[in-house]
């Protein structure tokens, strides 16, 4: 495990990434992941666009995302006394491995690929505000971008992340993956704990006083199409997600952070997209959170907050 932040011996983001992604690619066969290196020798990685995906691929992204600094495994446990695959999540470097890399700040519209991005390579451009509060910018030759899509980049989306992340182009790496796939339910169930620290970052809680968050999320059965996924991958967050947080100090808005803090707690996540015509920059950003919240402040009080709602989850999930 790599040192914090302030420290001098402290590994790039996109280092740890690297060697995590050149992990992944010497296991190919037994993720059942696909590699291609383009012309301008950078790298595709199909995490699940026309591969299935799968369990263990996705915890690998997961890790890629969130740089090697987080701790990821799967559970069973029982929603409406149905067993369900959950992920759980630990780090003790949340403003880094949860902000700083795994959160999906990176949208790309380039010729006819659409596609969200997350992972260290954002840290290399440091423009989003999260990067100011955490004092943080990485210095690397390579660039490790996870894109969200239904289709594989080519060389347009190549050239652009090489030109704002300032490395050659034969430097980037670019797991891919489709909301639709299993790989993509499983990273998706790893964000708990980043809507939680983000959620509190935006209410103007220092993420450096963040020491560790530990999360868990069930993981969604695979949707028939981009849409319906995000849905109930967003379902399986605002409804089934749980985390712990240890901070260092106490805060008066707490409360604000779980997804029974907004107005349309308690209808699925299919029905309030249609309602704004899958227009996500109408909807309020408290919705997207976790379900319940354990705040344990060092030497001080201990919080809990939200619940989970079983039963909205069996529907989202067709049990």
């Amino acid at each position: 495990m790599s040192l914090p932040s302030d420290s001098p011996d402290m590994d790039p983001l996109n280092r740890m990434a690297t060697e995590l992604v050149d992990e992944a690619i010497d296991f190919a066969d037994e993720l059942a992941i696909a590699v291609q290196q383009l012309d301008s020798e950078a790298t595709v990685l199909d995490f699940g666009v026309h591969v299935p995906g799968g369990i263990e691929a996705g915890l690998m992204l997961a890790e890629i995302q969130t740089a090697g600094l987080a701790t990821l495994d799967t559970t069973l446990r029982d929603i409406e006394q149905t067993p369900r695959t959950h992920v759980e999540l630990t780090t003790d470097y949340p403003g880094l491995a949860l902000l700083g890399s795994q959160k999906a700040g990176w949208e790309l519209s380039i010729d006819d690929f659409e596609g969200l991005g997350s992972g260290p390579a954002r840290a290399l451009v440091a423009e989003e505000e999260e990067f100011a509060r955490l004092g943080y910018q990485d210095d690397f030759e390579f660039a490790v971008l996870a894109l969200e899509s239904e289709r594989l980049p080519e060389e347009g989306v190549v050239s652009e992340v090489a030109d704002r992340a300032g490395v050659p182009e034969s430097g980037v790496f670019l797991p891919t993956y489709a909301t639709a796939s299993l790989t993509g339910s499983v990273t998706a169930a790893a964000r708990a704990a980043e809507l939680a620290v983000f959620r509190l970052s935006e209410l103007g809680y220092d993420p450096l006083d963040v020491l560790s968050a530990s999360a868990s999320a069930p993981v969604a059965p695979v949707a028939d199409g981009e849409a319906t996924a995000m849905a109930r991958t967003t379902d399986a967050l605002a409804y089934g997600g749980q985390v712990h947080l240890v901070v260092s100090e106490p805060f008066d808005r707490f409360d604000e952070v779980v997804s029974t803090a907004a107005e349309s707690y308690g209808e699925p996540f299919e029905a309030i997209f249609e309602s704004v015509d899958w227009t996500f920059e109408e909807l309020p950003t408290e919705l997207f959170a976790p379900a319940q919240l354990t705040v344990d402040v060092v030497g001080g009080d201990t919080h809990v907050y939200g619940e989970r709602h079983g039963d909205l989850l069996a529907e989202s999930f067709g049990l």
